[in-house]
């Protein structure tokens, strides 16, 4: 596993890691302290998970929050909404309708009204030169941006990813519609201007929604995804592939994870929510002698069986399903598993799923959250059901912000049940 060393620490960062005051703070609203200095901000966290998990984790299990050396620009994914601005005097012909400027930015919080942004404190600094580059072609190519209002306008969004190691661009342009006039030569020009793209897709979505992109797509230029590492291995990223957006941040979380389920090389794993299996593919790389990825949605679990063998490993395999299903059936088979990865979305898991995991009965869960709440709620559940919570490490995923990455190692107390029922 890489080191935490790497870009990233278990202390506050050096006091180099300073900032100029962001200019549009107050009007954007999403990152809530980015005024505050960031040991901080760290200590405020800290103290926040020790008061949410006060009842589900003895004091001696809870881990000082993972912080970032240099929490900036962290974010390795861009995503910008382009809509029309104000009438610009001067400009329209006969007969013709004045043009308006094209803004670009982030949505001010809680509103669908745009921030205009040149600079973020927290965004790569190519992706946003991308971001930008696209508003200034609009106009140069007669490209209306999208009015929600009337569902009315052409380019809609851009979302940049920027691969961390492998400095990989992909640029997915959202349209309101299929038809892409001149799309060679402005994805041309758009090269041109920004060398560093590798990819350039259009996605179209033709629905009045605040879902950004739509099922349809094509690739206007280079092979339409790009390919990233993480924990020593590659992944292959598409315009729908969830990838987290804080790689450096994302290697810590891991690596974290690894160390806690305890793998020794004897251990079947189940990865419950796998995704594109990334965090499979790394326990599988890193001591499990098998990974079982289950998740409902097929095309993920495509790209994990293709991230699986574009990275040669095989022991490995990934499956299409409800994983409290799965669990069940194993459990009713006498199928025993060591170690339950599990990642579930904010919302947390069901009690359905929980008590699945119950009835499995493997020794150990590690239970990575997005959400705090949700994530006592699921460990109240499982400490009913003869597990004790042993470890709690916070990873700071998002600096800045109020969000918290919690893990948590479960482990099932001697002389439990080895069947729990509800």
């Amino acid at each position: 596993m890489p080191s935490s060393s790497s870009g990233s620490a278990r202390r506050a960062p050096r006091p180099a890691s300073t900032a100029s005051a962001c200019p549009v703070e107050r009007e954007c609203g999403a990152c809530q302290h980015i005024g505050v200095p960031y040991a901080k901000q760290l200590a405020g966290k800290d103290a926040r998970v020790a008061a949410l998990f006060a009842d589900v984790a003895d004091p001696a299990a809870l881990r000082p929050i993972l912080g970032m050396d240099e929490p900036y620009q962290y974010r390795n994914k861009v995503v910008s909404p382009y809509a029309p601005g104000r009438k610009l005097q001067g400009t329209a012909k006969r007969g013709q309708k004045p043009r308006r400027e094209i803004l670009c930015g982030m949505y001010a919080a809680g509103s669908h009204r745009i921030v205009p942004t040149d600079g973020c404190l927290i965004e790569n600094e190519e992706a946003k030169r991308i971001i930008r580059a696209v508003r200034d072609l609009m106009g140069r190519f007669g490209i209306e941006p999208y009015r929600e209002d009337t569902g009315s306008g052409f380019l809609r969004h851009a979302v940049v990813r920027v691969g961390h190691t492998s400095g990989e661009i992909l640029v997915t342009l959202v349209t309101n519609g299929r038809t892409f006039p001149a799309s060679r030569a402005f994805c041309r020009e758009l090269v041109r201007r920004c060398p560093r793209i590798t990819s350039v897709v259009q996605n179209v979505n033709e629905r009045q929604t605040n879902v950004i992109l739509g099922e349809r797509e094509q690739t206007l230029y280079g092979p339409g995804f790009i390919l990233d590492k993480l924990c020593g291995l590659s992944f292959r990223i598409s315009s729908q592939s969830f990838y987290q957006v804080n790689a450096v941040q994302t290697e810590v979380l891991y690596e974290q994870a690894i160390e806690l389920a305890g793998f020794t090389g004897a251990e079947c794993a189940i990865d419950a929510y796998c995704g594109t299996g990334t965090i499979g593919l790394v326990a599988a790389k890193h001591g499990a002698r098998q990974v079982i990825g289950v998740d409902t949605v097929a095309s993920a679990v495509r790209d994990a069986r293709e991230n699986a063998k574009h990275n040669g490993v095989e022991n490995a395999q990934f499956v299409v399903g409800d994983a409290g299903a799965f669990m069940r059936e194993r459990a009713a088979a006498g199928e025993a598993v060591d170690v339950l990865l599990m990642d579930p979305p904010r919302a947390g898991a069901s009690e359905e799923f929980l008590a699945a995991a119950a009835t499995l009965a493997p020794q150990r869960i590690v239970y990575i959250s997005c959400n705090p709440e949700t994530h006592v709620r699921d460990l109240t559940f499982l400490r009913h059901h003869g597990y004790v919570v042993r470890a709690v490490q916070p990873v700071d995923m998002f600096p800045h912000t109020d969000h918290i990455e919690t893990i948590a190692l479960v482990e099932r107390e001697e002389g439990a049940p080895e069947r729990s029922q509800r």
